[in-house]
């Protein structure tokens, strides 16, 4: 049998260009990719509310954030140019009955009130914040295809080398814990060597990959977003881990094999796609 490195390795040696492939074709293709991401992480989402007492509506919310990336491409100019307000009024269509079905359908005992909460977390969560990922792959200042493909893998190599010194600065120095509570593991020094790595990763990436697709964001620019990026993916990490410490589960799941749950790989990345779509929007790319 295999070693858990062994399928991490064959896992990440298949996925890393099936991903890229998919973020380069862009268009429905990725937008189906973030609809099943989208479901599979709600879908987990709700598992953390059902060990917690509650009782999500799980087929609601795991539809809804599967078709969340479609309304997020619906209204960008590339994908239907339907005006924002479709996207409003769907949202608001879908909350009502949600919220109707759940009050509807579960006693006092099983806590309606949590449960209409952790059904829309799961939405908003897993469902629309990865759909900013559409954003940057699809910005109107983008020459090219191998150009937006390129700008989504400025927050994805962002994330990496913070997570990656995090982790390397962290065990080799040690020091006072970042978050002891919620994630003992994690340190200061990890923390500030992540934020360093990701300040670092964000220029050394665009000098190395932008002026070949046509693509001009100054340095130091750069080195601003990797900064920030860096707190918020981290912030978005020990988030994630307050979840499954309150509910006493590892992993989120088993989605990708010796890697974990979708949560589990995404949680950083939730919250460093729309940092990247604002970031692009104030330096003029979008």
């Amino acid at each position: 049998m295999a070693s858990n490195k062994t399928v991490r390795v064959i896992v990440a040696a298949i996925g890393i260009p099936v991903a890229a492939a998919v973020v380069y074709a862009g268009g429905w293709v990725l937008v189906a990719l973030l609809g099943l991401l989208g479901a599979v992480g709600a879908s987990e989402m709700y598992t953390f509310g059902a060990a917690a007492g509650l009782r999500p509506a799980r087929v609601l919310g795991m539809a809804a954030a599967a078709l969340a990336p479609v309304g997020v491409y619906a209204v960008l100019p590339g994908g239907g140019g339907l005006a924002p307000a479709w996207f409003v009024f769907v949202g608001v269509g879908w909350f009502i009955l949600t919220t109707s079905t759940i009050a509807a359908t579960r006693s006092a005992e099983e806590r309606p009130l949590g449960s209409t909460a952790v059904t829309v977390l799961g939405v908003l969560y897993a469902g629309l914040l990865p759909g900013f990922l559409l954003s940057v792959r699809h910005a109107p200042g983008t020459p090219s295809a191998l150009a937006g493909t390129v700008l989504v893998f400025l927050p994805l190599a962002t994330v990496w080398a913070c997570d990656s010194l995090a982790m390397e600065v962290g065990s080799r120095v040690g020091g006072p814990k970042l978050a002891p509570v919620l994630s003992p593991k994690k340190t200061w020094s990890g923390a500030i060597g992540g934020t360093v790595g990701g300040m670092l990763a964000a220029p050394l990436f665009g000098v190395l990959a932008f002026e070949r697709v046509g693509l001009a964001i100054p340095w130091w620019q750069l080195a601003l977003f990797g900064l920030v990026a860096s707190i918020i993916g981290q912030i978005g990490d020990v988030t994630e881990s307050a979840f499954k410490r309150e509910v006493g589960i590892k992993d989120s799941g088993g989605f990708f094999p010796g890697h974990g749950g979708v949560l589990d790989r995404l949680d950083s990345l939730y919250w460093v796609l729309p940092t990247a779509a604002l970031f692009l929007q104030v330096v003029g790319v979008q």
